[in-house]
């Protein structure tokens, strides 16, 4: 089928919002939601449930077949895959807003890891920072693994808005905002590219190639000429830095 054609059958289904129609246009675009889940999902930690992902992606695609107009200076594919991975990083953002306590715990458990690797000068394991901290081991990983949503959707949101999106002036939707969130919003966005330039150049490299080239840790590891342990290594170190500065924006 032709772009052309493409586009009469999504235009005639606005109109008729016809049950077969609908669903072959899904089935044809489909692999745009199982990209961006795929790419986005690299990152999230296992506690994420992927059919979660999956489907506030395919609520970005109804949204795409809903809204896209032939006015727009771009093809539906890219338009469509800008609304999936809005669609995911709104729905992470949501699910991630952290309580000021846990938000404590975070950066106490955060700061604990860059302690102990300063005094000891190499990694620390886990069960160092929970006999440090007096907590199990579980604990620690709870509350690292549940804190990271929030840092990797605006890691990816940072890369996602510095895309060109030729027709993003027509895209734009009225809504109606609240000024000090807008202001925090900022805010985090401010600090989180400070803290990434900040970054030792090994850890900024991997941050740059897992979220802006959005690769896997497999292949960041090839192109390092490193174990994809030690890549996951210096992700976390990274993380750990990121999170710190974020979330000392977030005290308020």
């Amino acid at each position: 089928m032709t772009v052309l054609e493409d586009q009469k059958q999504l235009l005639e289904w606005q109109k008729t919002k016809d049950d077969v129609q609908g669903n072959q246009l899904v089935e044809r675009y489909m692999p745009l939601v199982e990209y961006v889940t795929h790419r986005i999902g690299l990152q999230l930690p296992p506690s994420v449930d992927p059919g979660e992902i999956r489907s506030l992606g395919l609520e970005g695609l109804y949204d795409a077949l809903t809204k896209y107009k032939p006015s727009f200076e771009t093809k539906f594919e890219t338009y469509a895959t800008w609304r999936i991975k809005g669609a995911i990083l709104d729905g992470l953002r949501k699910l991630d807003w952290l309580p000021r306590g846990l938000r404590d715990e975070v950066k106490k458990i955060d700061q604990a890891y860059l302690t102990l690797q300063q005094q000891h000068q190499r990694e620390v394991t886990d069960d160092e920072v929970a006999a440090y901290l007096e907590m199990t081991v579980p604990q620690v990983k709870r509350v690292v693994r549940n804190s990271s949503l929030a840092l990797v959707s605006s890691l990816h949101q940072e890369q996602f808005q510095e895309a060109e999106i030729d027709s993003q002036s027509s895209l734009h939707k009225a809504q109606v905002t609240i000024p000090e969130q807008e202001i925090v919003k900022q805010a985090v966005r401010d600090q989180l590219q400070e803290a990434i330039q900040q970054l030792p150049e090994k850890e900024k490299l991997v941050v740059s190639l897992a979220y802006q080239e959005e690769l896997r840790f497999t292949e960041i590891a090839e192109i390092l000429s490193v174990s994809v342990s030690r890549v996951s290594q210096i992700h976390s170190k990274a993380m750990s830095r990121l999170r710190l500065a974020v979330y000392d924006v977030l005290e308020y």
